[in-house]
């Protein structure tokens, strides 16, 4: 479990955080918004603060200022890089039904990483600004393509599925099971739970006027 103390202040991180060379552009933003995850983790929200953050990354307050006017957006943007870091591009297998499954296996490796901060230590986040998780993910994943869109849309224009068949609730299930599962469990989802995502509960919405289509790929 995420302990949500503080171990150090940000004098002593400071002191003791060793020598780095100047860092610019896009590998500042980097180094900053590790720093802000990496503090969020060891003192939780109620303890981050843009000081402490600007020590753990060997900068100033004013260099993380300029960027971000408070911890809020802080957060908010160090949660979309550290998932930015586990994106990948949407699988391509050929079917619906193995490109779906190969998105839920990277999707359960990814959330799980990420997982305990949005479930124990961002409760305080939620309380502090008012917002509800669903409120933080609309703003995580604003602008960001949606792989499960893509996977959908090849297999619309291969004819497996008919576009009638499909609404947003429906769309996001997989998706939404996998990451309640993850943070219910706080683990990667086990492989035949996937596969029953998939060939029990997903293929059957979506291709229920062909049902020979959702053994498509053969049992993994």
């Amino acid at each position: 479990m995420i302990q949500a103390t503080r171990s150090t202040s940000a004098t002593e991180r400071r002191r003791s955080s060793p020598p780095t060379r100047r860092r610019r552009g896009a590998a500042l933003e980097a180094a900053l918004l590790d720093a802000a995850w990496d503090e969020l983790c060891a003192v939780g929200y109620p303890g981050l603060t843009l000081d402490g953050v600007a020590a753990r990354a060997g900068t100033s307050r004013p260099v993380l200022a300029r960027r971000w006017s408070d911890r809020n957006e802080l957060v908010v943007a160090a949660i979309r890089h550290r998932a930015a870091l586990a994106a990948l591009d949407p699988p391509d297998t050929g079917t619906l039904r193995g490109d779906v499954l190969a998105l839920l296996r990277q999707l359960s490796a990814s959330v799980s990483d990420i997982a305990g901060v949005l479930s124990f230590v961002l409760a305080d986040y939620f309380d502090a600004t008012g917002l509800s998780p669903a409120d933080l993910r609309e703003r995580i994943l604003s602008g960001t393509p949606s792989r499960m869109a893509a996977v959908i849309q090849r297999a619309v224009e291969r004819g497996e599925i008919g576009p009638g068949r499909l609404s947003p609730r429906i769309a996001s299930l997989p998706a939404d099971l996998v990451r309640h599962d993850v943070i219910m469990n706080r683990a990667p989802v086990p492989d035949d739970t996937l596969i029953e995502i998939v060939d029990r509960i997903f293929l059957p919405l979506v291709l229920a006027d062909r049902p020979e289509q959702s053994k498509l790929g053969g049992r993994a």
